[in-house]
């Protein structure tokens, strides 16, 4: 992955609530993870169910609205160096995925796209969802339509989930982004709807939900390069066979069943929430192959067995 250190980053899509003094409250009553997945989940239960990174709709009193600050982190994206940090790659990864929709979304769902901002916290943070901490991994909120993500993350995903090739940080993110498609799109609600009719059903429609999210994930990595920052100019120069590689080995290592016997317990697909190893590849793969978001209809597809 190369990325174009001449490129503008529109840090504007960012809000950077990571001096903004946390979310005082922890949890505060979050149920967090996948789709269907209800109750308040402390970290530990979360490696072992297969909460990483997912869609909060579960309703909570986060407390009162926070604002960010982007002053730091738009002079550090401007500098020469930008792209060593962190942060800045970050901001540029948000920039390209939306960039992506902002044409997509439009041509297959027939609609503008509604733009969503990614909040960088660290620690703790409030959401119209509720509050939350770092231990829940990045999530996204459809009640203020905002992703969400402590960065340290990614030194999580490497060192105790075996995830630590930089693509990992880009797939992330679509994936969320996936999300917030299924949000303005009405899929996520349908899915709901489709919940509270047959709760036996809970986990399965969460499962497909989220390998929705890993598909439409696949189809930004196919399209990519061709994302451009406000000025025309390109924000990938290159994405190789080896990114994509890494994007399926993050996949494989937060599977659900790959999750749960890390977590020292037996694998129960009755508490599936986001899909086993195989499947998130499978839906990543399937949206890389295609390019389309026409091809990510695992509700159609029977993505769950």
């Amino acid at each position: 992955m190369e990325l174009n250190e001449n490129a503008e980053i529109d840090t504007s899509q960012i809000d950077d609530r990571r001096s903004s003094g946390g979310g005082g409250g922890g949890f505060g009553g979050l149920p967090i993870g996948g789709g269907g997945l209800t109750g308040i989940i402390v970290t530990v239960l979360i490696a072992v169910v297969g909460g990483y990174f997912g869609i909060n709709t579960l309703g909570g009193d986060g407390g009162a609205p926070q604002s960010g600050d982007n002053t730091e982190l738009q002079q550090k994206c401007a500098q020469t160096q930008k792209l060593q940090q962190l942060d800045c790659r970050n901001a540029l990864y948000v920039n390209a995925i939306q960039d992506y929709w902002v044409d997509a979304y439009p041509q297959h769902f027939g609609e503008p796209y509604q733009p969503a901002k990614t909040v960088f916290f660290a620690r703790a943070v409030r959401t119209k969802c509720g509050a939350a901490d770092s231990g829940v991994g990045p999530f996204y909120c459809p009640a203020d339509d905002q992703v969400y993500i402590d960065l340290t993350f990614y030194r999580q995903l490497a060192d105790q989930l075996g995830a630590p090739g930089e693509f990992a940080q880009p797939y992330v993110l679509a994936h969320e982004y996936g999300h917030h498609i299924q949000d303005i799109s009405g899929t996520e609600s349908a899915m709901r709807r489709a919940q509270q009719r047959d709760p036996d059903q809970a986990n399965p429609l969460s499962v497909k939900l989220e390998l929705q999210a890993d598909c439409y994930a696949g189809v930004w990595a196919k399209n990519a390069t061709g994302a451009d920052d406000r000025s025309g100019r390109k924000l990938f120069k290159s994405i190789t066979q080896q990114d994509i590689q890494e994007g399926l080995d993050t996949a494989a290592q937060i599977g659900d069943d790959t999750l749960q016997k890390r977590g020292g317990g037996t694998i129960n697909p009755a508490e599936f929430t986001h899909g086993t190893s195989a499947q998130r590849q499978q839906w990543f793969q399937t949206g890389f192959g295609s390019g389309s978001p026409k091809s990510c209809d695992t509700f159609a597809a029977g993505a769950v067995s």
